[in-house]
């Protein structure tokens, strides 16, 4: 017996959910875009629209970091790994990430999107730290954990640069 009518079933499902993210947003569905939506809400950021502007998403709209651009990226996994921007490089790099790879558990054909952490690196400090360590910086740059862990702000403030509220770390939960 095959699961074709079932498969057909889930995918119209999926078409439906997708079309109806695409709406609400009024951007492709992605993970990307998905997650500079969702970072723009929650963190007022203004988006660059442009689809030749590569360098970073947004602008900072508001105190303590108006006016400084911020390249965001959504991570379902927490594997350590950075895609970095050097020429120019933004001022900021506002991270989502999903749970750490649990060692010894198999990897799941599903990637879900979920925000379980979120950091706040400062792209100066953070290129200066990692070309002391003689890193390769591109698209797979490999982060340190004690990089991510001065970096993080959400569930816990140990990044004081931007101070979240109530509203902000509630809405984060909502993605958890």
């Amino acid at each position: 017996m095959h699961n074709l009518p079932r498969l057909a079933e889930l995918i119209k499902s999926r078409n439906t959910v997708e079309n109806n993210i695409a709406h609400l947003i009024d951007r492709p569905v992605n993970i990307g875009s998905v997650g500079d939506y969702i970072a723009s809400t929650i963190f007022n950021i203004t988006l660059i629209e442009s689809a030749a502007h590569k360098e970073f998403a947004g602008i900072f709209a508001q105190e303590p970091l108006v006016g400084k651009s911020v390249d965001v990226q959504w991570h379902p996994r927490r594997d350590g790994d950075l895609s970095l921007k050097t020429d120019p490089s933004p001022d900021y790099y506002l991270v989502f990430s999903g749970p750490k790879p649990v060692p010894g558990m198999p990897h799941s054909y599903v990637t879900p999107w979920i925000i379980e952490s979120v950091f706040l690196f400062d792209a100066r400090e953070l290129l200066a730290a990692l070309r002391e360590r003689g890193v390769q910086i591109g698209t797979r740059t490999s982060v340190i954990g004690q990089l991510w862990d001065r970096a993080e702000i959400f569930p816990v403030q140990r990044n004081t640069r931007l101070l979240l509220s109530d509203e902000q770390r509630r809405l984060l939960g909502l993605f958890g």
